[in-house]
Protein backbone atom coordinates (compact mmCIF):
# COMPACT_ATOMS: atom_id res chain seq x y z
CA UNK A 1 0.00 0.00 0.00
CA UNK A 2 1.34 3.42 -0.94
CA UNK A 3 1.36 6.02 1.79
CA UNK A 4 1.58 9.79 1.77
CA UNK A 5 5.19 9.41 2.88
CA UNK A 6 5.96 7.25 -0.18
CA UNK A 7 4.56 9.96 -2.43
CA UNK A 8 6.72 12.66 -0.85
CA UNK A 9 9.80 10.44 -0.99
CA UNK A 10 9.23 9.88 -4.72
CA UNK A 11 8.78 13.63 -5.24
CA UNK A 12 11.93 14.34 -3.22
CA UNK A 13 13.93 11.76 -5.19
CA UNK A 14 12.80 13.31 -8.49
CA UNK A 15 13.54 16.82 -7.16
CA UNK A 16 17.08 15.81 -6.18
CA UNK A 17 17.73 13.92 -9.43
CA UNK A 18 16.78 17.05 -11.37
CA UNK A 19 19.49 18.85 -9.41
CA UNK A 20 22.19 16.33 -10.22
CA UNK A 21 22.04 13.88 -7.33
CA UNK A 22 22.16 10.15 -8.02
CA UNK A 23 19.74 8.23 -5.82
CA UNK A 24 21.46 5.08 -4.54
CA UNK A 25 18.90 3.75 -2.05
CA UNK A 26 15.31 4.50 -1.07
CA UNK A 27 13.93 3.57 2.35
CA UNK A 28 17.06 2.08 3.85
CA UNK A 29 16.15 0.37 7.10
CA UNK A 30 18.30 -1.26 9.75
CA UNK A 31 18.16 -1.95 13.46
CA UNK A 32 19.36 1.62 14.12
CA UNK A 33 16.63 3.37 12.17
CA UNK A 34 15.55 4.34 8.68
CA UNK A 35 16.93 6.71 6.06
CA UNK A 36 14.50 7.95 3.42
CA UNK A 37 17.03 8.51 0.62
CA UNK A 38 20.74 7.90 0.18
CA UNK A 39 22.35 9.69 -2.76
CA UNK A 40 25.62 10.78 -4.32
CA UNK A 41 26.17 14.45 -5.05
CA UNK A 42 29.52 14.91 -6.71
CA UNK A 43 32.03 13.55 -4.23
CA UNK A 44 29.57 13.56 -1.29
CA UNK A 45 27.41 10.79 0.06
CA UNK A 46 24.11 12.37 1.10
CA UNK A 47 21.66 10.98 3.65
CA UNK A 48 18.27 12.62 3.14
CA UNK A 49 15.36 12.91 5.54
CA UNK A 50 12.04 13.74 3.84
CA UNK A 51 9.43 15.51 5.96
CA UNK A 52 5.97 16.85 5.24
CA UNK A 53 3.35 18.76 7.13
CA UNK A 54 -0.34 18.77 6.38
CA UNK A 55 -1.30 21.54 8.78
CA UNK A 56 0.26 24.96 9.31
CA UNK A 57 -0.74 25.05 12.99
CA UNK A 58 2.29 22.97 13.89
CA UNK A 59 5.98 23.76 13.48
CA UNK A 60 7.41 23.51 9.98
CA UNK A 61 8.35 20.20 8.43
CA UNK A 62 12.10 20.85 8.59
CA UNK A 63 11.98 21.78 12.27
CA UNK A 64 10.50 18.36 13.05
CA UNK A 65 13.96 16.84 12.49
CA UNK A 66 14.88 17.32 16.12
CA UNK A 67 18.05 16.25 17.92
CA UNK A 68 16.66 12.79 18.70
CA UNK A 69 15.82 12.20 15.02
CA UNK A 70 19.24 13.52 13.97
CA UNK A 71 20.96 11.03 16.27
CA UNK A 72 18.90 8.15 14.84
CA UNK A 73 19.80 9.22 11.30
CA UNK A 74 23.49 9.43 12.17
CA UNK A 75 23.44 5.95 13.74
CA UNK A 76 21.65 4.50 10.71
CA UNK A 77 24.14 6.23 8.38
CA UNK A 78 27.10 4.81 10.33
CA UNK A 79 25.57 1.35 10.11
CA UNK A 80 25.03 1.81 6.35
CA UNK A 81 28.69 2.79 5.95
CA UNK A 82 29.79 -0.29 7.92
CA UNK A 83 27.75 -2.45 5.54
CA UNK A 84 29.09 -0.58 2.49
CA UNK A 85 32.74 0.20 3.31
CA UNK A 86 33.51 1.16 -0.31
CA UNK A 87 31.36 4.27 0.24
CA UNK A 88 33.04 5.24 3.52
CA UNK A 89 35.72 7.12 1.58
CA UNK A 90 33.24 9.84 0.61
CA UNK A 91 32.54 12.84 2.83
CA UNK A 92 28.98 12.61 4.15
CA UNK A 93 26.28 15.17 4.74
CA UNK A 94 22.73 15.13 6.02
CA UNK A 95 20.09 16.97 4.01
CA UNK A 96 16.43 17.60 4.71
CA UNK A 97 13.72 17.93 2.07
CA UNK A 98 10.67 19.61 3.59
CA UNK A 99 7.19 19.75 2.09
CA UNK A 100 5.01 22.39 3.71
CA UNK A 101 1.23 22.52 3.28
CA UNK A 102 0.14 24.66 0.33
CA UNK A 103 -1.32 28.07 1.13
CA UNK A 104 -3.60 27.88 -1.87
CA UNK A 105 -4.62 24.89 -3.97
CA UNK A 106 -1.28 24.61 -5.79
CA UNK A 107 1.44 22.38 -4.36
CA UNK A 108 4.70 24.16 -3.62
CA UNK A 109 8.20 23.03 -4.45
CA UNK A 110 9.94 21.46 -1.47
CA UNK A 111 12.54 23.24 0.62
CA UNK A 112 15.96 21.62 0.27
CA UNK A 113 18.33 22.13 3.18
CA UNK A 114 21.77 20.74 2.25
CA UNK A 115 23.92 20.07 5.30
CA UNK A 116 20.93 20.53 7.61
CA UNK A 117 22.94 19.16 10.52
CA UNK A 118 26.35 17.65 11.14
CA UNK A 119 27.50 14.58 13.01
Amino acid sequence: MKTKGDRYERLAARFLQQRGLEILVRNYGCRCGEIDLIARHGQHLVFVEVRSRGNRRFAGAASSVDLRKQRKLIRAALYYLQQNPELAIFPCRFDVIAFEPPQSGAERAPSWIPGAFTN
